[in-house]
């Protein structure tokens, strides 16, 4: 609960000293459960968590990743308490970054105290990972990681950012979308014009950019945008017969986001639209008058912000570009617009055979007397890309977030009973790391 009460959001600049008190808390109490050199890296933003354990010669070194950083809390009056006052309610503790990604992180510390506190040591080398810049696309870890790779060889990372099926039903993610935001600004007149006097006049660039929102999508569903599809890799039969059995249905997947019906791209499951499928998502808008009361006027500029989900093999800087050539294209001559993008982050598919992979289902069997099955997320975490490329491990993604913890929500929330379990799958994950000796 002291973790979570600090406002950790990377997104807001005005954040950053919560950030590091954030981040210096967390060196804190590594030290205190026994990783005496753990400490704070600076980056040019925000920093990095860095501790290690050496203590096992000639066993493995696994990396745990995680991030201490959080989404905004906002709308606050969607929250039933404050969103950096943690509650504990019906077994659940409620806070921003309760399951994104504090409280998962913990599952991971918590286990390294149990076994330093109670056998003095580690089965395997242990480094310690905690960056502060997750939620805004890992700007600075990769710069870090190149800068480091000699110190941070290792045989896997663990990451436990996702979710699982059901709390009985633990799940390992092989597959991660990559990602890329943006801003849409569009403009009028100068400034605010009587609307009375220029309605039917002079376009209103908040109906404007409306109109270039709505077309990012066509009406079977698909994005709109010239050549966004040229790259997406089509899977066969046999893929998508695995992922049809081992994947959430179309009904659960409607009963998480508390909705009746879907939408999106015909020809797929709801599951293949978040997982194998690309697309584009408008996450605000604004322009003009939003606060009490009434205000005649034609506002003088509008903006979205929307985010892409990519997967195998798009690029994000590609379709960066791709974007910025059709909004300029559809924007009416009546008003001008204006491109930002963000945060690129590439897609990433993880050998499901692999025997660190493989180590984390046999733990998860150990503590739930199910093995877990195996799924794609739809979401995207930068690190699994970077651990791939730039170290040439795997990453291993053990979830253990629920579907209904409101992850990027209000009332976000961690299911005690679960954090417990993950605790306990991490004690076992680490004990059969221990027997590696060669990882192909």
């Amino acid at each position: 609960m002291e973790f979570l009460r600090f406002p950790s959001v990377s997104s807001q600049t005005e954040r950053a000293g919560d950030v590091r008190d954030c981040a210096n808390w967390l060196v804190r109490h590594l030290k205190g459960i026994g990783l005496n050199n753990a400490r704070v890296i600076p980056t040019q933003r925000n920093p990095i968590v860095y501790a290690s354990w050496r203590g096992a010669p000639g066993r493995p070194t696994i990396i745990i990743y995680g991030h201490y950083d959080v989404l905004p809390g906002e709308p606050l009056k969607d929250w039933l308490t404050p969103p950096f006052a943690p509650t504990i309610r019906n077994n659940n503790l409620h806070g921003r970054g309760a399951a994104d990604d504090k409280g998962q992180l913990f599952c991971h510390v918590k286990a390294i105290e149990a076994y330093l506190k109670t056998r003095g040591a580690l089965p395997v080398n242990v480094i310690c990972l905690f960056e502060g810049e997750e939620e805004i696309g890992s700007p600075n870890l990769a710069p870090f990681v190149e800068r480091n790779r000699r110190a941070l060889n290792a045989v896997a990372a663990v990451i436990s950012d996702t979710r699982m099926i059901s709390a009985k039903q633990p799940a390992i993610s092989y597959a991660q979308r990559g990602g890329l935001r943006a801003e849409i600004e569009v403009f009028g007149p100068p400034h605010e014009l009587h609307s009375g006097a220029f309605g039917g006049a002079v376009h209103n660039p908040v109906l404007a950019l409306c109109d270039v929102v709505a077309g990012l999508h066509d009406d079977r569903g698909r994005v709109a945008i010239p050549g966004f599809y040229n790259d997406v890799r089509a899977w066969g039969e046999k893929e998508r017969a695995f992922m049809a059995k081992s994947g959430p249905s179309d009904q659960g997947i409607l009963r998480s986001a508390k909705v009746e019906t879907g939408w999106g791209e015909s020809g797929f499951s709801l599951y293949e639209r978040t997982t194998i499928r690309p697309d584009v998502t408008v996450n605000g808008i604004t322009g003009g008058h939003t606060g009490q009361g009434v205000k005649g006027v034609i506002p003088a500029r509008a903006m979205a912000k929307v985010s892409f989900r990519l997967v195998p093999d798009q690029r994000p800087e590609k379709i960066a570009q791709l974007f910025r050539d059709h909004i300029a294209r559809v924007t009416p001559s009546t008003v001008r617009s204006t491109v930002r993008t963000m945060s690129p982050i590439r897609p990433a598919l993880i050998n499901r055979r692999h025997p660190a992979v493989q180590a984390a289902r046999q733990a998860y069997k150990k503590v739930f007397g199910v093995l877990p099955v195996l799924i794609r997320s739809g979401g995207s975490i930068p690190v699994v890309h970077i651990f791939q490329n730039v170290l040439e491990i795997p990453a291993v993604l053990m979830g253990f977030g629920l579907p209904d913890d409101n992850i990027h929500g209000p009332n976000e929330k961690f299911h005690l009973p679960i954090f417990l379990k993950g605790i306990e799958t991490s004690i076992w994950y680490l004990a059969f790391a221990s027997n590696w000796r060669r990882v192909p």
